[in-house]
């Protein structure tokens, strides 16, 4: 388990990296992981529905559907949430890019 965790590992970390960089389709990427537990994310649909978020408002267009399909498997305060780590993440990037 250990290899393949770490290869996993690496993955996610290299999608964050490329969507800190303002990369909309490893914002997509990093949707699906935590959508379907892939890369040793593990299923977290507050995760999966965060990082589709932000590939749409990046102008990744299947990532409203996707979106969309997370949210129909969440309450409305994992939604809020989301929506919530979301925003987090684009200050942050934000303020690193200025």
């Amino acid at each position: 388990m250990g290899n393949s965790f770490k290869s996993a590992q690496i993955l996610i970390d290299s999608r964050i990296a490329d969507a800190m960089r303002g990369r909309p389709e490893a914002l997509f990427d990093l949707g699906v992981c935590y959508q379907t537990g892939t890369a040793g994310a593990g299923v977290d649909l507050i995760e999966a529905h965060k990082w589709f978020n932000l590939a749409a408002v990046a102008g990744f267009s299947e990532a409203a559907y996707a979106r969309a399909e997370v949210a129909d498997n969440m309450t409305a305060r994992e939604i809020a949430l989301a929506q919530r780590q979301a925003r987090n993440w684009l200050g942050m990037t934000q303020r690193q890019a200025a």
